[in-house]
């Protein structure tokens, strides 16, 4: 089984913005990153900005953002080969 990559709050907001994700709001170190997914709903995610996400709040993240991203192109960016 593929390894977590170890990644900050940053890295990972940045890899959310490749899917089109945008900064809709912050509080404090959490930020919330907001779609209009094509059925025109919003999908929304909070990230920490943390300088290394714990592996559990990672997972978390991932498996969150896999609701609105297919796995196969969102684990490369979260897992070793």
């Amino acid at each position: 089984m593929p390894d977590l990559r170890r990644l900050s709050g940053s890295a990972v907001i940045r890899i959310l913005e490749g899917f089109g994700f945008v900064v809709h709001a912050q509080a404090g170190s959490h930020v919330k990153l907001r779609r209009i997914g094509p059925g025109g709903q919003k999908q929304t995610l909070t990230i920490p900005r943390h300088k290394e996400l714990d592996t559990g709040t990672l997972r978390a993240i991932f498996r969150q953002a896999s609701r609105y991203i297919p796995d196969q192109e969102l684990r490369p960016h979260f897992f070793t080969e």
